[in-house]
């Protein structure tokens, strides 16, 4: 399997274990294994039945994630790619050591919101890494030669910046939030009988909703921004594609509330939410790799392996 197909599988599995560990807190599962780390009630293969088995398999999922990390990062590590992508490579590696230790310390004590949260936080941006590795234009000697004015691919940047800042933010108050059991604090557009909150749990909850809100309308104006500013097809496909995630996140943020924190709403409300996060990243992981015209009279060149790389 050559390089990017195998940082394109680790993106996959690793989204497929952000949305399998929200199933794994929604049922209420975390605990299945104790307050142990690695072993799992006092055994390497416990009985695997009830809650035992979704925390059992969702650290097995880990332990292969972890294993695909390993062996991208060493491909990259044998090949003669640009500076850039090794230290997004040994970034990659550190959240992922990082994320392991936190792991084991949302066990060890019995699952504390605030650090739950900051593993999701982790894990997002473990998955922004897999995907500049993945878009990295010589990754397989591939070559870049679309192109682009830098005035255009900076407002570009800034924008797609803004929304990946936004879309964190949201999640990570979103995680806590869940996590203090405050996801029904108010309903799905007020707080009791009044628009503002009146308890912190209610605060937290407003705050979480008016990020949504802003990162949704900010999302969408800058869908307006590139149709208006003609970015190119390939960023105004992509940027369609991330006001549809955006406007049916919404949607789905609505339906938890309405059916009451509903298991298979709140998976898909995160699932939804980190498939938004990948989308944006992409996008701006797309536009930082394009070749700059210098001037009209540019004429599109091949750049040298490994030159070429923006984060």
């Amino acid at each position: 399997m050559n390089k990017r197909n195998l940082a394109l599988l680790t993106i996959l599995l690793t989204y497929f274990l952000i949305v399998f560990g929200g199933y794994v807190a929604s049922s209420n599962s975390g605990m299945g294994c104790g307050p142990e780390w690695p072993m799992c009630n006092g055994e390497i293969v416990p009985s695997l039945k009830g809650a035992t088995l979704i925390e059992y398999l969702h650290r097995v999922i880990g332990a292969l994630l972890g294993g695909l990390s390993l062996l991208l990062f060493f491909q990259i590590l044998r090949s003669k790619l640009g500076f850039m992508a090794r230290i997004v490579s040994f970034t990659m590696l550190g959240l992922l050591t990082v994320q392991v230790l936190l792991g084991a310390v949302v066990v060890v004590r019995d699952l504390p919101s605030i650090i739950i949260t900051i593993h999701l936080l982790i894990a997002m941006l473990f998955m922004g890494c897999l995907i500049w590795i993945w878009r990295y234009p010589y990754l397989d000697g591939a070559q870049q030669v679309n192109q682009i004015h830098l005035r255009v691919q900076k407002s570009i940047m800034f924008h797609l910046n803004i929304v990946l800042g936004l879309t964190l933010l949201t999640l990570g108050f979103g995680a806590f939030i869940k996590h203090e059991t405050y996801g029904l604090a108010c309903g799905w557009l007020g707080c009791r009988q009044s628009i503002f909150p009146g308890t912190t749990p209610e605060l937290f909850q407003s705050i979480h909703r008016g990020l949504a809100v802003v990162t949704a309308l900010y999302l969408l104006f800058v869908t307006y921004y590139a149709f208006s500013k003609k970015w190119g097809r390939a960023l105004r496909r992509r940027m369609l594609l991330c006001a549809f995630t955006v406007l049916l996140q919404l949607v789905i943020g609505a339906m938890v509330i309405i059916t009451k924190l509903d298991l298979p709403w709140a998976v898909f409300h995160l699932a939804i939410a980190t498939a938004l996060f990948a989308f944006v990243m992409e996008a701006r992981v797309y536009a930082g790799n394009l070749s700059i015209k210098t001037g009209p009279a540019f004429k599109p060149k091949v750049e040298e392996h490994g030159q070429r790389g923006s984060f």
